[in-house]
């Protein structure tokens, strides 16, 4: 398991990231437990979580995963040797996430209330990595309405600079080491690089999806994100599963994440399965896992500090780390760009 820098921190984080959404729903706090430990025996030093976890949200699994996350720590100890990171909500009127029902905004008071307690459901003094889950500001998110922005901001949105000064005293108070962003764009990146400049915290990673059929972080962002060494950390590697192919022509496996939960829209375009069964036949011919080609596809990007993997069993999760030892030749990346160049980004 290689390791790679987190922007221009000096942590060096594990090229492949235990991802822990479905720990606390999907996943018991043995099977959590299980799965972190695999993870630590094959080189993972990085975990990310998130309040908001686990997923698909519910009020009633509202910070479930950071509190198996927490009890996994404190059984196992070596907090010293990883790099936790965790996540902020963006604005969400969604009743659970802050006080009274009040809409969630990434305001100071509410971020230090979402610090306070993610590191009491981790058990941990401090953060790694505290990352803005999505924007204060209305944007497409999580494949909505794919990457065209056409409407004006609104009028009441956080200003970046009040939100990164949050963070930057969450930071002087050791309570997080760096900031990330999720689901972000490349102006907002832009915008929070800005800000930085006037002795505010400069982001060190973005979270955003990428994967075979959605590689749109290709398109402006990669290049932003290599130049200002902004690491990122991606989500979906197999596309919420659907580049498995367990999902083609409408299957719904019994305990699969959409079967269960039917959340896969994103994945349910028109041109999502024949794209799939494209690379499924290139790995075939070439006599690979497509599971392990769609995932080293992912962690061979020179713009990709970690690739963000989950599993609902350790099972699957033996497979995913099996990637790492997939070489992405020069040979076989032209033909992956062979398919996406007639089925590019079906599900962005």
């Amino acid at each position: 398991m290689k390791q790679r820098e987190l922007g221009r921190t000096g942590i060096k984080v594990s090229e492949i990231c235990l991802g822990t959404m479905t720990f606390g729903q999907q996943n018991t706090e043995a099977e959590g437990h299980a799965q972190l430990d695999m993870a630590l025996e094959n080189g993972i030093n990085f975990i990310d979580t998130a309040e908001l976890y686990s997923i698909p949200p519910r009020a009633e699994t509202y910070g479930a995963t950071e509190t198996i996350v927490g009890s996994w720590l404190k059984a196992r100890g070596g907090r010293d040797k990883l790099v936790i990171a965790s996540k902020v909500v963006g604005r969400s009127s969604s009743p659970w996430f802050r006080p009274d029902g009040q809409e969630a905004r990434l305001t100071p008071i509410q971020i230090r209330y979402a610090i306070e307690g993610s590191l009491r459901r981790l058990g941990t003094d401090y953060l790694d990595l505290y990352q803005l889950h999505w924007p204060d500001r209305k944007v497409g998110l999580f494949g909505e309405g794919g990457t065209t922005f056409c409407d004006l901001p609104d009028a009441d949105e956080v200003p970046v600079e009040e939100t990164l000064g949050a963070l930057g005293d969450l930071v002087t108070e050791g309570k997080i080491r760096h900031v990330g962003l999720s689901n972000e764009t490349a102006w907002g990146v832009s915008q929070f690089l800005a800000a930085s400049k006037t002795g505010l915290p400069r982001v060190a990673s973005i979270q955003n999806a990428y994967n075979l059929i959605n590689r749109t972080f290709e398109i402006g962002l990669a290049e932003m994100c290599l130049r200002e060494s902004v690491g990122l950390l991606a989500y979906s590697p197999l596309a919420q599963g659907y580049l498995t192919g367990k999902y083609l022509k409408g299957a719904r496996p019994a305990g699969a994440r959409t079967t269960l939960f039917n959340r896969g829209q994103r994945y349910e375009k028109p041109g999502v399965d024949v794209a799939i069964e494209a690379y499924h036949a290139l790995a075939h011919a070439e006599g690979l896992d497509p599971v392990q080609l769609a995932v080293a596809f992912v962690t061979s990007r020179p713009f990709v500090t970690s690739n963000i993997i989950g599993a609902t069993s350790t099972d699957q999760l033996k497979t995913i780390l099996g990637s790492v030892d997939l070489d992405i030749t020069s040979e076989l990346e032209a033909k992956i760009n062979e398919i996406h160049q007639v089925h590019s980004n079906p599900a962005p």
